[in-house]
């Protein structure tokens, strides 16, 4: 019985990590984060929507975050507190959870550069 559990547990190792490659959360390299401009932009360069939020959208990539996409943007820290930065994403993607962007997908995130 203890061979037939190690043997199903190694067949299931197997299939993650093969998963894992195949399919998962490991990248290549060949996919990188890319800013894309929305049809409505303004000269700014900053779209903006009813809400008067300044955004940016960007396709996500795999490993990447709410935060991590924000600070990228940045290149320095994120001068507003995680629960602004929820509301501000929620406000801009209607019925889009932060936790739960997808990999490949365009969303709009928005855009802390003016401040300090």
């Amino acid at each position: 019985m203890k061979k037939l559990i190690g043997f199903l547990f190694s067949i299931l190792c197997i299939y993650v990590i093969y998963f894992d490659l195949t399919q998962g959360t490991l990248t290549d390299g060949s996919e990188s984060r890319t800013a894309t401009a929305p049809a409505t932009q303004a000269s700014t360069g900053i779209a903006r929507t009813d809400s008067k939020t300044p955004a940016f959208k960007v396709k996500v990539a795999p490993g990447d975050t709410v935060l991590t996409i924000i600070e990228h943007q940045l290149n320095r820290q994120i001068p507003v507190s995680i629960d602004e930065i929820i509301t501000d994403f929620s406000a801009l993607n209607p019925g889009i959870s932060p936790q739960k962007i997808q990999i490949g997908k365009v969303y709009r995130f928005p855009d802390y550069s003016n401040r300090k």
